[in-house]
C-alpha cells in the first residue's frame, strides 16, 4: 500500500459553521426555489407552501436520523456505511449509489442554470441560446470541480464566500417581498394554502411532495464531509439539523411571497428562473439582477456541493473495494479522492453537454427534477429507518429517544417511501426511466464487488450499536 492511501483525507478542518454553510449550500436555496418552483406550482398549484411543510416536517426526521447516525461512526459514504451496518451491506450500497447518481444528474441540470443565469446578466438573448448556455455551464462545473479537487480548505473559504452572498441577498428580497405583497398582491393571501384540499388528492399530495423533497435535498453534504470536520461524530449532523431550519424558512417565505406576486401562466413561461422574474416585481430594474446573482451562486455552490457528496461517496465505496480500488485513492498533497473527482467530473461534463442538446431548458430540468426525487426518496428513507433499527434497545429510555430517535425518524422514512410508490402514476416515462435506470445500473458493479469478496458485503448487519456509542450516553436515561 502507498503512501497515498494511508494519508486520509484532511481531518479537523471544518467547524460548525462551515457545516451549516455545506447544508444550507447544499440545498441551495435560492437555485430551488427558481428552477423548482414551475415544477411546484404544476403539481400543486397554491399549495406549494402546505408540500413544503408538509415534507419538511419528515424531513426535520430524516435529519435526526443523519444526526443519530453519524454519532456512530465517521465515515465519508454516510448513509452508504450506516445503512449497511445497521440494515444490510445491500441496502447500505443502494443508498450510497442513489445518492451518487443523483447528485451526478443534479450536476448535469445544475450546470444548464448557472450558464444561463450568467449570460442573462449581461444579455437576456443569450441565454436562450443553447451553444453559449453549454459554454458558460460548463466552465463553472470545471472551476468547481478544480476547486473540490485542490482541497477542502479552498473549497470551504469559496463556499463561505458565494452562499454569505446568495443568503444575504435572499434575507433582503424576503423583508422586500412581504412588504411589496402587502399592497401589490395578484392573488390573495390565504392560510388554506397550508390546508389539504389544494392537493386534490392523494396523488397530488405525494406529486407535492416529490418535488419539495427535491427542493430540500442536499443539506446532507455535511455528513459526507465528517471525516473532514471536526468533533466528526457530532459537528456534522448538528450543521444538518441548522441547514435544514434554514432553508424551511426561506422556501415557506418565498413560496407565499410568489403565490401573492406571480400569477401560475408567468411562473411557467419562466420554469428556468422563477425567482428573477419575482425580483424583477418586487424591485424592478436592479430587483431581477440582484436575484439573478444570488441565484448564479447558489447554482455554483451546490454544484461544488454535489462534486463533494459524489467524490466522498465513491472515496468511501473505493476504499471499502465495492467499487474500483482508485476511487479510494487520496492525493499526497490535496488530500482528496483526486480520481473519483477526475472521473466524476468527466462523467457529468459529457452528459451536460449532451442532455443539452436532447430538449429544450424546461424539459431537461423537469425530468430530471422528478427522477432525483425518486432517488432521494430511497436513500432517504433508508437511513430514517435504519436509525430506528440501530438504536433499538433505548428507545423507550427516555421520551427524546423516543421521539427523535425513533417516531420522528420513522416517520420521514415511511413519508418518503410513501410518495416515492404515489407519485410513479404521476411521473413521465422519461423520469421513471431516468430515476429507476441508473438505479438498477449500480446492480452490476454491486454484484461483481460481492463475488470479488468485499469485506462491505461480510460485514454485520442489524447491528445494535449503542455499545459503540456508550461515551456518549447518559446511562442513567439513555439520552444523548
Amino acid at each position: 500500500m502507498n503512501q497515498t492511501d494511508v494519508k486520509g483525507l484532511d481531518a479537523n478542518v471544518l467547524g460548525r459553521f462551515d457545516s451549516i454553510i455545506m447544508a444550507i449550500a447544499g440545498s441551495a436555496p435560492a437555485y430551488s426555489i427558481a428552477a423548482s418552483t414551475a415544477a411546484l406550482v404544476a403539481a400543486v398549484g397554491l399549495a406549494g407552501p402546505a408540500a413544503l411543510l408538509y415534507c419538511g416536517i419528515p424531513m426535520f426526521g430524516i435529519a435526526w436520523a443523519f444526526m443519530y447516525l453519524g454519532r456512530t461512526q465517521a465515515n465519508a459514504g454516510a448513509s452508504y456505511a450506516w445503512v449497511g451496518r445497521s440494515l444490510h451491506p445491500i441496502f447500505g450500497y443502494i443508498a450510497g449509489w442513489a445518492l451518487v447518481v443523483s447528485a451526478t444528474l443534479f450536476m448535469v441540470a445544475g450546470s444548464l442554470p448557472a450558464g444561463s443565469v450568467t449570460l442573462a446578466l449581461f444579455n437576456a438573448n443569450w441565454a436562450n441560446n443553447v451553444g453559449l448556455v453549454t459554454i458558460v455551464g460548463s466552465v463553472w462545473f470545471i472551476t468547481m470541480a478544480v476547486m473540490v479537487m485542490i482541497g477542502i480548505r479552498i473549497t470551504a473559504r469559496v463556499q463561505w464566500i458565494m452562499s454569505s452572498i446568495e443568503i444575504a441577498i435572499l434575507l433582503v428580497f424576503a423583508v422586500l417581498a412581504i412588504i411589496h405583497s402587502i399592497g401589490h398582491a395578484v392573488t390573495p393571501f390565504s392560510w388554506s394554502w397550508w390546508g389539504f384540499s389544494g392537493f386534490h388528492g392523494l396523488a397530488g399530495f405525494a406529486a407535492g411532495g416529490l418535488v419539495a423533497a427535491f427542493y430540500y435535498w442536499g443539506w446532507d453534504v455535511s455528513a459526507n464531509l465528517n471525516e473532514e470536520t471536526k468533533d466528526a461524530k457530532r459537528t456534522p449532523g448538528i450543521g444538518g439539523l441548522w441547514g435544514v431550519l434554514v432553508i424551511f424558512i426561506l422556501f415557506q417565505i418565498f413560496t407565499v411571497v410568489t403565490n401573492v406576486s406571480l400569477p401560475a401562466k408567468v411562473i411557467n413561461a419562466n420554469s428556468a428562473d422563477v425567482l428573477a422574474v419575482l425580483g424583477q416585481v418586487i424591485w424592478p430594474g436592479i430587483g431581477g439582477k440582484l436575484l439573478a446573482i444570488a441565484v448564479m451562486m447558489s447554482t455554483i455552490a451546490t454544484l461544488e456541493t454535489s462534486l463533494i457528496q459524489v467524490t466522498r461517496s465513491l472515496f468511501a465505496m473505493g476504499r471499502d473495494h465495492t467499487l474500483p480500488a482508485a476511487f479510494g485513492r487520496i492525493h499526497q498533497v490535496w488530500r482528496t479522492p483526486w480520481i473519483a473527482s477526475v472521473v466524476v467530473g468527466l462523467v457529468s461534463l459529457l452528459l451536460f453537454i449532451m442532455s443539452n442538446f436532447l430538449g429544450s431548458v424546461s424539459t431537461v430540468m423537469t425530468d430530471a427534477i422528478s427522477a432525483i426525487g425518486l432517488q432521494i426518496a430511497i436513500y432517504y428513507g433508508l437511513a430514517g429507518l435504519s436509525v430506528v433499527v440501530a438504536y433499538r434497545s433505548i428507545l423507550l429510555h427516555s421520551w427524546e429517544n423516543a421521539v427523535f430517535i425513533g417516531i420522528w425518524p420513522l416517520l420521514g422514512s415511511v413519508f418518503m417511501f410513501w410518495i416515492l410508490v404515489q407519485s410513479l402514476g404521476a411521473l413521465s416515462g422519461v423520469s421513471i426511466a431516468i430515476g429507476f435506470g441508473t438505479m438498477i445500473v449500480g446492480l452490476i458493479p454491486m454484484a461483481i464487488y460481492w463475488a470479488k469478496g468485499s469485506s462491505y458485503f461480510r460485514q454485520p448487519f442489524l447491528v445494535d450499536v449503542t455499545k459503540s456509542v456508550d461515551a456518549d450516553l447518559d446511562l442513567k436515561t439513555g439520552t444523548f
